[in-house]
């Protein structure tokens, strides 16, 4: 019997016929599957994350900027901060750390608690073009919200609930103030805000960021004379520990320890893990303890610590963090740092990172997370 067997080259120039006039059960199994041409497709990426995306038309999401604590007050743990793009980090008050997080194409049924706003978390927020999610906040950032007309979805119970607190081993108090992703969308869809334009940091792509890496570099090394900037600033020695202090309360200094499996950070406070509960879409307005399995370990792509000027605000109880302007920055991602500087001109302008000879750094795609480290604080790493 005559068989004819065509099979085309992967690169799609070469064209040939193997004849064979054995029985098909004696023609030996050959690769012929045709390789999709994919030249003319360009890859979508998110302006949060540095991402691919499946869809394109996601990357003008609506994206949420949501105020989460940290205090020891029954904050922790968190809900859905895993799957926040972009995380910062200060001091809100009296050394308690707060979070501002921000989320585009979420997708996690509870979101939470959610806190009040400072004036330092409103100048982060904005370039991203989100609704700042929030329950109240100093009068400065209230004001500054107003005036500018930014969107802003404050303690709102068609959009927001309190999980219950009655079983005695909860601890969240008034940490108890939760979203979901549902309710934001709704929100934007109601008040006729379908779409961000966000300003994302300057991204790697994921094969840059994969060819960046320590262990990858180790076995691959860079030829200095063709590398690019980008890639040239990730040949430093490999750092495995970060050690962050926003001051002398432990319980809100961050340790990073570097997972070279995963390729990220795992985050703890003197040891343990700092966990998060992940909320599986469809589960409703719940309390996170009862509803949503065991918490997980936060653990970002890119950890940066931004140095600030930091000082008591006029009313004697809020923080004054300087993060217009510029200062020391140090980037860690890929197993790497990058010392160098965070520049931020205007409210309404996104943050740039730059490295000693002063060439802009693209950042590692995947969760970043910045915290804005005072002065008197300090940052350590080995």
């Amino acid at each position: 019997m005559l068989a004819v067997l065509i099979f085309v080259l992967g690169s799609g120039i070469g064209v040939g016929l193997y004849f064979l006039t054995k029985s098909p059960l004696e023609i030996p199994l050959v690769n012929t599957i045709v390789e999709k041409d994919t030249s003319s497709e360009i890859a979508a990426y998110s302006p949060l994350t540095g991402l691919e995306l499946d869809n394109p038309s996601l990357a003008t999401a609506p994206s949420f900027c949501v105020q989460i604590p940290n205090g020891l007050d029954g904050a922790r743990p968190q809900v859905g901060l895993s799957d926040a793009g972009v995380i910062f980090e200060a001091i809100a008050e009296a050394g308690i750390t707060r979070f501002a997080a921000i989320f585009q194409n979420p997708t996690s049924s509870v979101i939470g608690p959610i806190r009040s706003l400072r004036i330092y978390y409103l100048n982060w927020d904005v370039p991203f073009d989100c609704t700042v999610v929030h329950a109240g906040g100093a009068e400065n950032a209230l004001r500054a919200l107003a005036s500018g007309g930014y969107r802003d979805l404050t303690e709102n119970y068609t959009y927001m609930w309190r999980g219950s607190s009655s079983n005695s081993a909860l601890t969240r108090l008034w940490n108890n103030l939760f979203t979901s992703s549902n309710y934001l969308l709704e929100f934007n869809k109601n008040y006729n805000s379908p779409a961000s334009n966000i300003q994302g940091f300057a991204r790697l792509t994921p094969d840059e960021s994969t060819k960046s890496r320590i262990d990858d570099l180790a076995t691959n090394p860079l030829d200095i004379d063709t590398a690019t900037a980008d890639s040239v600033q990730t040949l430093t020695p490999k750092v495995t520990q970060i050690s962050l202090a926003f001051g002398s309360y432990s319980g809100f200094n961050p340790t990073y320890v570097y997972n070279s499996t995963t390729n990220t950070y795992d985050r703890s406070y003197s040891g343990d893990p700092h966990l998060a509960y992940s909320c599986p879409d469809g589960v409703g307005e719940v309390t996170p303890e009862l509803s949503c399995g065991d918490p997980a370990q936060l653990s970002p792509s890119v950890v940066i610590a931004m140095v600030v000027n930091e000082t008591k605000d006029s009313d004697g109880v809020h923080e004054k963090i300087d993060n217009i302007g510029s200062g020391k920055a140090y980037i860690f991602q890929n197993g790497t740092v990058i010392e160098g500087t965070w520049e931020k001109p205007s409210r309404e302008a996104q943050i740039t990172f730059k490295n000693s000879a002063g060439e802009p750094v693209s950042l590692a795609p995947g969760q970043t997370w910045l915290s804005a480290i005072p002065t008197y604080g300090s940052i350590s790493y080995e």
